[in-house]
């Protein structure tokens, strides 16, 4: 009864403060929330409060105040409600979804109502916003009402690390950032980047111990934050299966790729990992096991892939479930089994032809259904054709058979460098639209180490899963992106003059492979035991002069087109450098990106101007910048890892062993940071060969010879 006349008492708060306030409506296109509150409005006026304001807050509920950014990190307590000028509580009655809630701002009081804990903490992040925008302007808060909550309950990333890790206090860094977003999960696939008790073969020398990812994962609670892990199970287990001790356990003796399903030491194993990864993510609500992509045989046994899955499916999900998680399941195989994996990825196939299909096949998938465990989510990824008929009517099929269902999209695949396609923005709007239709609980973005791009280089999709699975279809893509630009750079950089991440698509997608022959790729490179010219693109023929040129003139037109597009890109970041815009970093990482992509450009275009010179001034000219190139690339490589390092570990521990590298991730390639340059590596190793500088080439002038020596 007291609660009650407590929230009786905050709504009167509330209504006082409103009757004496100017109804009279209107927008302020200087405020952009990120993600996008549900519902604003705003009166004209504003409220007397600003960032001078001295601020005491009040709870009628007797509410713990939350953690807290900004100029709101500064805010006092008083228990006398005449005193505050933020009075907020909780109330769970509010017609609201969890994590929602209300703020009311009017004059010279802030009234702010939550669902729940998780909401008086996102009420606080979005007034925060509100400050930082009214602030930099000079101005005082707004008279607003705001009601807001998401449009999915559980918006998780996935934290990739198998392949490095960042530095600690980057992690610690990275939580603040998702919790200020409105993100409330993350699954971390630690693969061998947690210090196992059980298993120690497995941890990486320089993985984090038990007890540094528990304080991460108390950090990350205490700002409604549960971290949950995954730990790949019956395929993807090449950093298990790579070790002496383990191999005894693989389904294919020569592959360190899975395990053999019907060994019970498996399990054993298995399940020696997974209690050391929920020690380690004590607040968890899931176990992640894996899953996907494996075609295990049994050793004979002759049972088919699809009985070997679910056989390893049914005994994992039991063990999460004896432990309090809920396990979730790539769903991708039992799919692929059934011969209903196509119509999730053609985009061009007609409904008819998907119900066709389906019609032929569901019985491959009905036939087991029984065997699929019934505690056990299954996660639907499609990170390249989310809106496709097929992957919907896959997603129904689980829900109209009584199994969970999860989303997965991708803010990052695999793209070397950076991610394209605009961070596949559209692709998340999609998945996290038709969750959000299907009352499914939550969306997973999955952020792949495979190529392992700089983490900031994610920020923007990651921004972009908040937006749409809190406030759904609230606005444009555009107006999401001069959002993201606003909240990340500031608000004088929310123009499209400033927008500069689109305009890398192009010139790194051309990047990846531009040094190399055709059907070779980058990823590839390493693992390769052709001779480097049949990787690497051939060299101008001194005595052939401009065949080269001809032969590779559609490259070189891509080079040129693409050169000159980095070269408004560089001159965009500039200009937010000059202004001082904020998250600095992010922008010396992206000046990053662009300085290795225009080497490569820049390296080709000098070997046309070798091939074209017609005079042996100009050939000398270009020869003396070709011997320059070794000091160049070094002084471009060794300003690239200064960046970098300030919060990435670069290099692996010298002991630590390759695994067999199935799907070719070019990180997994190297001890240390070569297989980021791989490919310009083997190019200028080619040079040296052909270019090596001589006393006695007339070409070279002696400087130059000197340089080298």
């Amino acid at each position: 009864m007291k609660l009650y006349l407590k929230l009786n008492k905050l709504s009167f708060f509330i209504f006082l403060l409103f009757i004496s306030c100017n109804t009279e409506k209107k927008e302020l296109t200087s405020i952009q929330f990120l993600p996008a509150v549900v519902k604003t409005s705003f009166a004209s006026g504003d409220s007397g409060l600003n960032a001078q304001t001295i601020f005491f807050a009040y709870s009628p509920t007797a509410s713990a105040l939350p953690i807290r950014y900004g100029k709101l990190n500064d805010i006092g307590t008083t228990d006398r409600p005449d005193k505050a000028n933020i009075i907020y509580g909780i109330n769970p009655e509010l017609e609201l979804p969890a994590d929602g809630y209300t703020i009311h701002i009017g004059a010279f009081k802030v009234l702010i109502e939550a669902k729940d804990a998780a909401g008086l903490f996102y009420a606080f992040i979005t007034l925060n916003q509100l400050f930082e925008d009214t602030q930099s302007e000079g101005q005082n808060l707004p008279l607003t009402e705001i009601k807001d909550g998401p449009v999915l309950g559980y918006r998780s990333i996935h934290l990739d690390v198998k392949h490095h890790l960042e530095k600690e206090s980057y992690y610690y860094e990275l939580i603040d950032h998702l919790a200020r977003q409105k993100i409330n999960g993350i699954i971390v696939e630690l693969e061998d980047k947690l210090k196992y008790k059980r298993r120690p073969e497995v941890a990486a020398a320089d993985a984090f111990t038990i007890g540094q990812w528990i304080a991460l994962s108390d950090y990350a609670k205490a700002r409604h934050i549960r971290i949950s892990p995954l730990i790949q199970g019956l395929g993807h287990a090449s950093f298990i299966l790579k070790h002496n001790q383990n191999k005894h356990l693989r389904d294919d003796p020569k592959s360190d790729w899975a395990f053999n399903p019907l060994d019970p030491q498996t399990y054993a194993l298995q399940f020696d990992l997974y209690l050391d990864a929920i020690e380690a993510t004590p607040h968890g609500t899931y176990l992640h096991v894996g899953g996907d992509e494996v075609h295990t045989t049994g050793s004979g046994s002759g049972k088919s892939a699809l009985e070997l899955q679910l056989f390893w499916l049914d005994k994992v999900s039991e063990f999460a479930a004896k432990h309090n998680r809920i396990p979730i399941f790539w769903d991708d195989m039992p799919l692929k089994q059934a011969d209903l994996m196509q119509p999730i990825y053609d985009t061009a196939m007609s409904k008819a032809e998907v119900d066709s299909i389906w019609k032929k096949n569901e019985y491959k998938l009905n036939a087991f259904i029984n065997q699929f465990p019934k505690n056990c989510i299954y996660m639907r990824w499609n990170y390249h054709a989310a809106e496709t008929y097929g992957n919907l009517k896959a997603m129904d099929w689980f829900v109209k058979n009584d199994f969970e269902v999860m989303g997965a999209t991708a803010g990052q695949t695999r793209w070397p460098l950076m991610p394209l396609r605009e961070g596949n923005i559209d692709q998340i709007r999609s998945f996290a639209l038709s969750s959000a239709e299907r009352n499914f609980r939550g969306l997973l973005l999955t952020l792949w180490d495979d190529d392992s791009p700089h983490f900031e280089l994610y920020k923007r999709g990651i921004a972009a899963f908040a937006e749409y699975t809190w406030a759904g279809a609230h606005r444009s893509k555009d107006d999401f992106k001069a959002t993201y630009r606003h909240r990340t750079y500031g608000a004088a950089f929310a123009p499209n003059e400033f927008a500069f991440i689109d305009d890398l698509d192009a010139p790194v997608g051309a990047w990846v492979n531009v040094l190399l022959n055709e059907g070779v790729h980058r990823n590839s490179l390493m693992k390769s035991t052709a001779p480097i010219a049949e990787k690497v693109i051939d060299l101008p023929d001194p005595n052939r002069k401009g065949e080269w040129s001809r032969y590779y003139a559609k490259r070189l037109n891509v080079a040129k087109e693409n050169r000159a597009h980095l070269n408004q890109v560089a001159m965009t970041l500039a200009a937010l450098q000059k202004k001082t815009a904020k998250n600095q970093y992010s922008l010396d990482i992206y000046e990053q990106v662009i300085a290795l992509a225009q080497f490569s450009f820049n390296t080709l275009l000098l070997m046309e101007a070798y091939d074209r010179a017609s005079t042996s001034e100009d050939t000398a000219k270009a020869l003396e910048a070709i011997y320059l190139l070794p000091q160049n690339f070094e002084n471009m490589r060794k300003t690239f890892e200064a960046v970098y390092s300030k919060t990435r570990i670069l290099n692996k521990p010298k002991a630590y062993i390759l695994d067999q590298d199935h799907h070719n991730h070019p990180a997994n390639q190297t001890i240390n940071f070569d297989w980021q340059f791989y490919a310009e590596m083997l190019f200028l190793e080619k040079v040296n060969q052909q270019f090596k500088p001589t006393e006695w080439d007339e070409n070279v002038p002696v400087k130059q010879v000197q340089i080298l020596e």
